[in-house]
């Protein structure tokens, strides 16, 4: 193997939990909410898919059913489709859904998980290429460096940049390319086997690993190194 990919969401990184991103935002704009209206705002938030990076949405409204399925292909469609989630939550102003959406892509509401750091530093001294292949409607590479990471990605494929989400091959093909890298010696690293699997139609290896929060997943992406040995 030569290279390995990597998801952004889920696998290098976890986004906060929704309490704490509804928590940070009312305190940035100067608002605040009684504390048993907060967390059923931040339950309800949850409930709806309103975090990029969260949950799925329990249930996926007619309206933006459409929007949703094609949500990573710009990042347009990325604001609109979670915005238009968050607005199903009553909060106290409305320029407040706008702030949530820009508080998710600042550093602060990410970590990355413990041995990330360990495993991509390993494969970049081992001269094993490393790639972020993401569906994501924003720039994550802000994240990266800010976590002291960016120094070990070669190539990032962001599917707003390029108008292709995964599943589809394409994704993982653009990475691939920008490694110099022959897809059937590659390894992708995933939290979905829905989005990420999609690698395997190029004839990459996949390797998944579980969307937990940071303290309950330390070492699941330690076994990449041995799968690359």
């Amino acid at each position: 193997m030569t290279a390995v990919l990597f998801d952004f969401s889920g696998t290098l990184f976890r986004v906060e939990s929704t309490e704490s991103w509804l928590r940070a935002v009312l305190s940035e704009t100067g608002h605040a909410l009684p504390e048993p209206e907060l967390t059923a705002a931040a339950r309800a938030l949850e409930a709806a898919g309103a975090l990029p990076g969260g949950v799925e949405p329990v249930e996926l409204p007619p309206d933006l059913a459409d929007a949703w399925s094609v949500r990573d292909k710009s990042a347009e469609l990325h604001r609109a489709a979670y915005t238009g989630m968050a607005r199903r939550v009553p909060l106290p102003e409305p320029a407040l859904y706008d702030a949530l959406y820009e508080r998710h892509m600042s550093p602060a509401a990410w970590t990355p998980y413990p041995d990330a750091a360990e495993v991509l530093g390993t494969l970049r001294e081992r001269g094993i290429g490393v790639g972020v292949v993401s569906n994501i409607g924003w720039d994550p590479r802000p994240v990266f460096r800010e976590h002291g990471l960016d120094a070990y990605v070669g190539t990032y494929a962001l599917s707003y940049e390029h108008g292709v989400q995964k599943p589809d091959p394409r994704l993982f093909s653009i990475a691939c390319e920008a490694l110099g890298a022959d897809p059937r010696r590659v390894l992708m690293v995933g939290d979905s086997r829905a989005a990420d699997g999609g690698a395997a139609a190029l004839g990459c290896g996949v390797h998944f690993v579980d969307h937990l929060p940071v303290a309950e997943r330390p070492d699941a992406l330690l076994p990449v190194l041995d799968l690359m040995s």
